[in-house]
């Protein structure tokens, strides 16, 4: 079996923090591949196109990367293994093991939709080994250097109606409403976004997911955040591939915001 995540080590003088790309997979494990609709798989639209690719600038920072090898349609990194929901506002938002699109469509053929038991399979096979690799990557660099600061990378299409009815924010900062991070790395990041003429939320309307809020435990000096932006930002009109130019203002304000970080993470 191919593993669920890959690693990209730090270069050079490595730094306290640890980015993590868990949807930029499309991957399929070959026992289950048939039980989608093949159409769809062949380019799953809900992937955080390019997210990796983005931040390859990272380790020359001195920053180590986890990045996923599976999609989020076998199962969903960022989701509660319970399936408890993220957020009480009545929103739609996809499962633990998603069956529909963001657009509504199903995934699966018909009677191929996971039960309780492969549910619970996925998990012990894709989900906890990325989640356990977390862990043992940032003890690692807890004991290095007494803290560290896990920044979780997502994106998103600028229009998604069956979530909002409005465009996405430019950049959304999730921090659990302050529950998972130090405020100084909060308002490090916030100051440095709002250097830009890009629209910037923090909070909303997304606060981060599951793996912000389950590694963000700053009373343990373990830090967490979440950036969504819109693929308009780095993608072409059609947010489908990948534009050199955007990217380029994107990738420039990303390091200027972990050079910030960085020094900021010293202090703490």
């Amino acid at each position: 079996m191919t593993e669920p995540y890959h690693i990209i080590e730090a270069e050079g003088k490595k730094v306290p923090v640890l980015i993590s790309v868990p949807h930029s997979g499309t991957l399929f494990p070959d026992n289950i591949k048939d039980h989608y609709d093949q159409k769809l798989i062949a380019a799953p639209d809900d992937t955080d196109w390019f997210v990796h690719k983005l931040y390859d600038f990272a380790p020359e920072m001195g920053i180590t990367m986890i990045t996923a090898t599976y999609s989020r349609w076998v199962i969903d990194l960022n989701r509660d293994p319970e399936s408890a929901p993220l957020y009480d506002d009545g929103r739609i938002i996809t499962e633990l093991c998603p069956t529909s699109s963001f657009s509504g469509e199903p995934i699966y053929l018909d009677h191929h939709m996971p039960d309780r038991k492969e549910i619970e399979r996925r998990l012990e096979l894709y989900y906890w080994p990325y989640y356990n690799k977390i862990t043992e990557l940032l003890n690692e660099l807890k004991a290095e250097f007494g803290k560290v600061l896990f920044w979780d990378a997502h994106s998103i299409r600028q229009y998604v109606p069956l979530i909002r009815k409005e465009i996405f924010p430019d950049l959304i900062l999730g921090d659990n409403k302050g529950k998972t991070a130090d405020d100084k790395l909060i308002e490090t990041v916030l100051t440095t976004f709002k250097s830009t003429r890009l629209k910037v939320e923090h909070n909303h309307p997304f606060r981060g997911g599951h793996l912000t809020r389950y590694f963000g435990k700053p009373d343990e000096n373990q830090h967490a955040l979440q950036l969504e932006m819109t693929k308009i930002n780095y993608m072409d009109n059609k947010e489908v591939h990948y534009d050199i130019e955007r990217a380029g203002h994107i990738r420039n304000l990303l390091k200027k915001t972990f050079e910030n970080l960085i020094k900021t993470v010293d202090e703490l």
